[in-house]
């Protein structure tokens, strides 16, 4: 459980995440603003509480059991990227190159960034991707995690449904999907374009071991995922979240999945964010 002064802690960092999201997509004026706030809460507290990593993006003598991440909606690299800074993978101002040329921080999270384990991006992979790592983990006797994003728009491609299959056929307890369920797609609303609910009944019946948060809390997200490190079979979150979530105007508005704002809009947003 975690302590007041961490949870305080934690939210400040999720401030300076949503200003440096907000900065990073002005600046390049490309990137998908609308999921990378909405996990927000979840990378945070994931990346700075749950997971086993080197240190300051160095390699520590027990590397090897790291805790793995991938990121399915690589898309979201805005988040991904500005946490890593926050640990010390990559320097804060790195950050401002964000998908100009030459960067390592590209649109979609490569090999070239400290602390990304796989590159990803084609959206109903990265579930797939995951299984085979926590396959080879356990097969090595490495006790780490692997943990995967994922957003609720992709849960709509059929790769995502056969590693949903894949992971209880093979007992993959070390392995922990979230999903970012803001309900929106870059068309619109999911359950317009390919309804998914209920989509933990749905979860349940492939064998999963299933639990729904608000995504937006800190110490629920804590809990959960602590809980489900324990599980005897694999884990998946179904976060439901606000998409654009700390900005009014970009607030379960699809039309910020993938827009940069202009200099009006931008000023507005980083008051909100102070």
């Amino acid at each position: 459980m975690l302590t007041e002064n961490e949870i305080n802690e934690l939210k400040s960092l999720c401030l300076e995440n949503r200003r440096n999201i907000l900065e990073m997509v002005y600046e390049a004026q490309s990137g998908h603003i609308g999921g990378s706030l909405s996990s927000c809460e979840i990378m945070t507290v994931l990346f700075h509480k749950c997971m086993k990593h080197s240190i300051g993006g160095k390699l520590s003598h027990d590397y090897a059991a790291r805790d793995r991440f991938v990121l399915s909606k690589g898309h979201v690299s805005p988040i991904y990227y500005s946490v890593l800074a926050q640990l010390g993978f990559i320097k804060k101002s790195e950050l401002k190159t964000f998908r100009k040329l030459g960067t390592r921080l590209q649109g979609h999270p490569s090999l070239w960034t400290p602390g990304v384990e796989i590159a990803t991006g084609s959206l109903g992979q990265g579930l797939s991707m995951a299984c085979g790592i926590a396959m080879a983990l356990k097969l090595d006797k490495n006790p780490a995690k692997v943990f995967v994003l994922l957003g609720d728009g992709e849960m709509q491609e059929g790769n995502v449904w056969e590693a949903l299959m894949q992971a209880p056929h093979r007992n993959l307890d070390n392995l922990i999907a979230i999903i970012d369920r803001n309900r929106l797609q870059i068309d619109g609303c999911t359950e317009d374009i390919k309804p998914l609910d209920n989509l933990a009944d749905k979860l349940k019946a492939f064998n999963w071991n299933v639990m729904e948060i608000d995504g937006h809390n800190i110490a629920q997200i804590y809990d959960t995922i602590e809980r489900a490190k324990l599980s005897d079979s694999p884990s998946v979150i179904i976060a439901d979240t606000i998409k654009g979530k700390g900005v009014s105007f970009m607030e379960n508005n699809a039309g910020w999945h993938g827009k940069a704002p202009g200099k009006e809009d931008f000023e507005k947003a980083m008051i909100e964010l102070r």
